[in-house]
């Protein structure tokens, strides 16, 4: 049986060593190499290492780290899908990283079954993410959903700004609205797309093709 293949990048080596041992664990799944920052996977792919299906992508590592590389993956290598698998909460680290291209996190302290789930979404809808973010997200690999042709012309220009680093405020200014009515598009979003926070906007603009990486 042919195995889908991933390649950890992370830089503490007992770390990658044992999150190898968990995904080679996984029936369907196996480890083609570990690397321990961005400098090194972009070493090896570009001297005809094999190009897994999926890397598995810390976010803060030396030389070159989770965001530069999942940015540098998107630009040369767009097959290959980043599941970030990191400690990192922060929303503008998340943000960051969903810009650069990953299709999805997850944090470091995910249980077996959950990982495992995640690199099957990965494989099948080329997208995950985790409880933020509902089926809505999952279904529809290419083309415009028709929720997302119900959305206005001022909310998909808002869904944009928002894949930016912009704040709310500043948002507001750009759009000419006030900062409650920009709050007023956020609240109705999280109702229309069914999700909960920012994370989740730029995850539907992604997947939906309203923002390109």
């Amino acid at each position: 049986m042919k195995k889908h293949t991933v390649v950890i990048v992370e830089d503490h080596t007992l770390l990658s060593q044992a999150i190898a041992g968990v995904v080679e664990g996984f029936e369907h799944f196996e480890v083609l190499y570990l690397c321990k920052n961005g400098a090194e996977l972009v070493y090896n792919l570009t001297n005809d290492k094999p190009i897994p299906e999926i890397v598995l992508m810390d976010v803060n590592m030396p030389i070159m780290n989770g965001i530069e590389t999942t940015k540098w993956l998107t630009d040369n290598y767009p097959s290959v899908n980043v599941l970030a698998l990191t400690v990192e909460e922060d929303e503008n680290t998340i943000l960051k990283m969903i810009r650069s291209g990953a299709k999805g996190y997850l944090l470091k302290d995910v249980d077996k079954r959950t990982l495992e789930k995640a690199l099957h979404k990965i494989i099948e809808t080329g997208f995950y993410h985790s409880h933020n973010v509902t089926d809505v997200l999952m279904n529809s690999i290419t083309g415009k959903s028709s929720l997302q042709n119900n959305l206005k012309e001022q909310e998909i220009e808002f869904l944009k700004l928002l894949c930016t680093e912009s704040t709310y405020r500043e948002i507001a200014q750009y759009m000419k609205l006030s900062p409650k009515t920009i709050d007023g598009y956020r609240d109705s979003l999280f109702i229309k797309l069914d999700v909960k926070n920012r994370i989740g906007l730029v995850l539907y603009a992604v997947k939906h093709k309203i923002f390109i990486p």
